[in-house]
């Protein structure tokens, strides 16, 4: 037995992220369809609002980050005093985590929720419950069956990954109500901009103060590289969690792109429409291939096998002619492939290459 330092409860019971794969060996020009990344890229706007800022390395950037919590107030119509900036939107899920959550406590996660969610209850201490869903959408009745008096947070990513699906605003409301409200309600929109006209939530925080709604800059501004989030709350709830929050989190580059980003809307709409158009073509063609998959309101498709085994197969086929897309064995989906819906020639190719695998399955 080792003599050494311990960790805290709940570290060691940790199972490491794993991201989407980017390469194939082998191949060198892959088309990567895992992490539900943006195919047309950041706003140039946001590309030369960073190179200019390349010229104040030598400066410590704002603690505040008012210009792009101002940015993200104006364009949402939200008060940036409860406007909280981060390292992805991981790090205030984190955060509040930190504030709201610790040893012996219990934390809500639906059946195939966002995999970073146990991670972050386990890195606090808490334990993870795990409430299961109605054919892949959040159960409010289900969450509600799983409170308890030690339950601090309930996470929900809507719309939801890896499954695409969403729960609809009357049914978060009555969940909002019903919980005690010493029970913080994180409502994670990582997706939410894929949603034409949805306020991730924002609406319900202003009705319950103990809603969370977090954003990123990752998906649709395509900014994953930066690492780059936000999240609005209560100013109660804002003050604890920049209490938390390292001061100099954000560097000068990220600031100055993700504001630049948030104020080109037109670059965030262009890429919503085709985003829309490419998807709804993508479901339609796997269909076609005797495919199903949900109506997702993302930008990704969940492809359901009769079986894991073909999935497992589908996936091989796909990687061996250069395309990767995800496997959610790990999400309790193991007969699902998650597919990310990328520029027209991606989805054509990932679309044929399904289709030559049903066909040579059923000439076989």
């Amino acid at each position: 037995m080792s003599n050494g330092p311990t960790p805290q409860p709940g570290i060691m019971e940790i199972e490491l992220y794993v991201s989407g794969s980017s390469k194939v060996d082998g191949i060198e020009n892959v088309i990567k369809l895992s992490s539900n990344e943006n195919p047309w890229g950041p706003s140039p706007k946001a590309i030369e609002a960073l190179t200019r800022a390349t010229h104040e390395l030598h400066r410590y950037p704002p603690t505040d980050h008012l210009p792009l919590r101002t940015a993200i107030g104006e364009v949402h119509g939200l008060a940036p005093d409860r406007i909280i900036c981060g390292v992805g939107s991981d790090e205030i899920l984190i955060l509040i985590a930190q504030a709201y959550a610790g040893p012996g406590d219990e934390v809500i996660i639906t059946e195939h929720g966002f995999s970073m969610y146990p991670i972050i209850a386990h890195g606090v201490g808490a334990a993870p419950v795990i409430v299961p869903e109605r054919e892949r959408v959040v159960d409010v009745d289900a969450i509600l069956a799983g409170v308890t008096g030690r339950t601090r947070l309930v996470f929900i990513a809507n719309p939801a990954n890896p499954t695409g699906t969403m729960v609809g605003k009357k049914e978060l409301a009555r969940l909002a109500s019903a919980l005690p409200p010493e029970v913080v309600l994180v409502l994670d929109g990582a997706y939410a901009e894929f949603v034409e006209g949805f306020d991730g939530g924002a609406s319900l925080v202003d009705r319950f103060p103990n809603v969370v709604m977090t954003r990123t800059f990752s998906k649709i501004y395509g900014l994953g590289g930066l690492r780059l989030g936000w999240g609005y709350a209560s100013r109660e709830i804002i003050g604890v969690l920049n209490r938390l929050r390292n001061p100099f989190n954000l560097s000068t580059v990220q600031l100055a792109a993700g504001e630049a980003a948030m104020r080109d809307q037109d670059h965030v709409n262009r890429c919503r429409d085709d985003n829309i158009r490419l998807r709804n073509w993508l479901a339609h063609a796997l269909a076609e291939h005797g495919v199903p998959s949900d109506t997702s309101s993302a930008n990704f498709v969940l492809a359901r096998f009769a079986s894991a085994e073909e999935a497992d197969a589908v996936d091989a086929h796909l990687k061996s002619e250069g395309v990767i897309v995800r496997k959610v064995a790990g999400y309790g989906l193991p007969h699902c492939l998650r597919i990310t819906v990328g520029d027209e020639p991606s989805c054509r190719r990932v679309a044929h290459l399904i289709g030559q695998f049903k066909g040579a399955q059923a000439d076989g």
